[in-house]
């Protein structure tokens, strides 16, 4: 136990780090500085940078680098040596304050939707320092800002820390009519749990789509998938287990606290979940679990596969975001307590959160849009995209009560008699969990599980503390001007569930039913990216994330441009890889079965030997390899047609390209169930899924 506890965050220059390298004054500088959010004096950053490249080196570092978050959804860094060349051409040590705090990437070559042409390369890093440095690959990596030349965001990391400067503020607004003066901080907080595919890699390198897509384009359904529901927090296998025992050691000096490791629901599908963070920290540290988790399955010769649906007609993976609020008193200011009839803050701030879900329903649809998370959401293991929230029966009758002014009886507490006597009486919580809704309560705080595995949790954390702290204003207007605080806080909440209470939903988001009903209710229904990603640059948008500075006009509409962008790339390099697959592999390889059967017809006919069976084979191959060549044609006549401009393509890929690849695969994935496995020329889903 001393041992774990010991080599935590041992490659973190942690505040631990920093004070016993630092004297007291610069120390405290730097600390004033993070919480004032003052500009750092130049000589407090040099002894920053002094500190910590001592540290370094003594860990091995040989290298630093700014380590930012682009537009491309995972993370980049360009390494610069500690070693210099003195005057008298001899070997230094060199690593400045200067260096520390800003650098000078080529900002043209990532996606910047038009902000950064090519010709006009300069961009600039710059250092974050409420993220700690940590060292990775003898390389000292410093989380920063990532900016254009003409001050435009170009990643994810600077619009998160501009609203989690935003809910605290109005946070801060609201519990000081509550009286809470000696909060002085308000901090969103995120638990990413993360899914992921373990698959073998000898079999992975056989399969272009899964190194070229992530994702399996072809593959007949394997006799067993997830039926037995026998593979969801069943024992792990000896070889996962040994990958997930480095997994977590890595993460464990990173100061990442990995916590939660299982099983999921489909064959070679697990889980790891952390301990929350502070939303800023815990992004970067689900950057550093999905890349860690890719290098330590490699080293265990399989590959992890983080894409949303790796597999048709099995679960795919998500990331569920578990977002609260927390003070740096150590209140959760969505505890509901004891009592939570009583707890008039937790209600107003479960208000505002009601408010914020159903007036922006669309930017939450948006934040999780993706080609890959197209391919999961609706499928009957991720809610489908319509968001509704889920609070439980105790607190929906609770604030119902509050809306029609009737007194509301709380229940005692709930017991769980098992029937066992040697089990002691179970105590339980006041309400189920419901795990088909986008955005559930979960008894302190909100799972978000819209998600895809493969995303980064900055957008929607961004978005959930913009629109919260924006309700959260509209309230602290209201009471800030109340004669009487209690009376207008019950008001409030009781306009809330008459304006806002059609978002709440506590049955089962997967029917057909709640389709149906949603939209009489008025809920969006935006089954795809290209559906969702107009409503980001609507006028109220806009008007929403200006008015609060997280982004600006024209970081919006990059933003828009780079998403339909790629999601056109996406599909037609999905598409151009089955294109590939299908003639260049797959229609050979069942014309070369084909002959082969030709033969024995032939054979028999000559002795007179019956082969009905023979016959009835080769006719339908015959038919299906017709029925594969039109489709490869219709798949290159459509990738042919696919027009240039973002908004066109994306729209065309929706409609034109991906039911052209959805018929393709429909006729390779026949094949496949009456080819001879030895002629397949693709491991099937079956060795792909059962084999570790």
């Amino acid at each position: 136990m001393d041992n774990l506890t010991e080599s935590f965050g041992e490659l973190v220059f942690s505040d631990r780090a920093m004070a016993e390298r630092m004297s007291d004054e610069s120390y405290r500088a730097l600390k004033d500085a993070i919480r004032s959010g003052e500009p750092l004096d130049i000589n407090v950053a040099n002894a920053v940078a002094d500190a910590m490249k001592a540290w370094a080196l003594e860990k091995g570092a040989t290298h630093y680098t700014h380590w930012f978050q682009p537009l491309t959804g995972v993370t980049a860094e360009k390494h610069e040596g500690f070693l210099g060349c003195g005057r008298d051409g001899s070997a230094i040590i060199e690593f400045s304050g200067k260096e520390l705090i800003m650098s000078e990437p080529d900002a043209s070559s990532f996606p910047s939707g038009g902000l950064r042409p090519t010709f006009e390369a300069r961009g600039y890093t710059a250092w974050d320092p409420t993220s700690h440095a940590f060292i990775k690959d003898a390389t000292l990596c410093i989380p920063t800002l990532f900016f254009s030349y003409g001050g435009d965001a170009l990643d994810k990391k600077t619009p998160l820390l501009r609203s989690m400067d935003l809910i605290n503020r109005e946070c801060l607004r609201i519990l000081k009519l509550f009286g809470h003066e000696d909060v002085k901080k308000v901090i969103s907080t995120s638990g990413a749990e993360q899914e992921y595919f373990l698959v073998e890699k000898s079999l992975y390198d056989q399969r272009p789509d899964l190194v070229l897509c992530s994702r399996t384009l072809f593959g007949a359904k394997s006799p067993k998938g997830q039926e037995m529901d026998d593979h969801y927090y069943g024992a792990i296998s000896p070889r996962v287990s040994y990958f997930m025992r480095d997994l977590d050691t890595e993460l464990w000096q990173l100061g990442v606290f990995a916590k939660t490791e299982h099983k999921e629901v489909a064959p070679g599908q697990y889980e790891l979940a952390p301990v929350f963070a502070d939303s800023n920290t815990a992004t970067d540290h689900n950057q550093l679990v999905m890349e860690i988790m890719k290098k330590t399955a490699l080293r265990h010769g399989m590959v992890c596969l983080l894409h949303e649906k790796p597999f048709a007609g099995l679960n795919g993976s998500g990331k569920h975001n578990n977002w609260s609020l927390s003070t740096d008193t150590g209140m959760n200011l969505l505890a509901p307590g004891k009592s939570p009839k009583d707890n008039l803050q937790f209600l107003l701030f479960l208000a505002a959160i009601i408010k914020a879900v159903d007036e922006h329903q669309d930017l939450l649809r948006v934040c999780c849009a993706a080609a890959s998370n197209d391919c999961r959401l609706g499928g009957f293991e991720a809610p489908p995209a319509i968001v509704s929230m889920f609070l439980g029966d105790t607190l929906y009758d609770l604030l119902t009560s509050i809306e029609h002014k009737e007194e509301y009886e709380e229940g005692g507490d709930r017991i769980l008699e098992s029937g066992v006597c040697t089990v002691p009486r179970l105590r339980i919580d006041t309400t189920d969990r419901n795990r088909t809704s986008p955005f559930a309560f979960t008894g302190n705080k909100f799972e978000f599980r819209m998600l895809g595995s493969s995303q980064s949790i900055a957008d929607a954390n961004t978005v959930i503390n913009t629109i919260v702290a924006e309700a959260l204003s509209e309230f602290a207007e209201r009471l800030e001007k109340a004669e009487d605080f209690r009376r207008e806080a019950f008001r409030i909440i009781r306009h809330t569930m008459q304006d806002h209470k059609r978002i709440l939903y506590n049955g089962n988001n997967y029917s057909e039913e709640w389709i149906k009903e949603a939209e009489s209710r008025g809920l969006a229904h935006l089954p795809t990216t290209v559906d969702a990603m107009h409503c980001f640059i609507s006028e109220k948008n806009i008007a929403l994330f200006t008015r609060w500075g997280i982004y600006t006009e024209r970081e919006m509409r990059s933003r828009y441009d780079i998403s339909l962008e790629n999601y056109a790339k996406l599909i037609r390099i999905e598409a151009s890889t089955m294109l590939s697959m299908a003639q260049r592999s797959i229609l050979p390889a069942v014309i070369g079965y084909e002959s082969k059967i030709a033969e024995a017809v032939s054979a028999k006919d000559r002795l007179g030997v019956p082969n009905d069976a023979e016959y009835a084979l080769l006719k339908g191959l015959s038919a299906g390899v017709n029925a594969l060549h039109k489709r490869i044609g219709g798949l290159f006549d459509a990738i042919a047609a696919m027009p240039k401009e973002n908004a066109e393509a994306a729209a065309y890929c929706r409609d034109k390209l991906l039911p052209a690849m959805g018929s393709l695969r429909e006729a390779a994935d026949a094949l496949e169930t009456i080819t001879a496995k030895e002629y397949w020329p693709f491991p099937g889903y079956e060795e792909l899924l059962f084999n570790l």
